[in-house]
């Protein structure tokens, strides 16, 4: 049995938005470096786009996310992903239409950048009691 998530994540495929249709144009060309997915099943969650190698969520919000009680629940989905281990990059869909190519730069930008940046030194971490040298 599929999670609930799946057929909502091939329904949000079928209907995607204006916004999202042009930034997903431009992500799966695969001139970016980065393997995106789009209205991928995240927990609980269908993402607007994910990039697994960077932990990376984007999300394209229209005008509706300003409205209501949609700030709270973006704000509670928000909470989800980063406390399982993923960025989160929120995109104005009036961002995308203004100028979709400056969107996907930021957005492989952000993918670009590691969520965490190795260590000074090299090799495994110091155990427990010792500090790390730097030469």
């Amino acid at each position: 049995m599929l999670r609930p998530e799946v057929p909502l994540a091939r329904k949000l495929r079928r209907t995607m938005s204006l916004p999202e249709v042009l930034v997903w144009q431009h992500l799966r060309a695969k001139r970016t470096g980065q393997k995106f997915r789009r209205q991928y099943p995240v927990g609980p969650y269908v993402a607007d786009f994910y990039c697994r190698q960077a932990a990376l969520i984007v999300e394209v919000d229209g005008e509706a996310h300003r409205r209501g009680d949609r700030p709270a629940r973006d704000a509670v989905r928000d909470d989800y992903f980063t406390g399982n281990g993923y960025r989160v990059l929120r995109i104005a869909a009036a961002d995308v239409l203004r100028d979709v190519d400056a969107v996907v730069t930021a957005i492989v930008a952000t993918a670009a950048n590691p969520l965490h940046h190795s260590p000074a030194a090299s090799g495994p971490p110091p155990r427990a009691g010792e500090d790390w040298e730097i030469s």
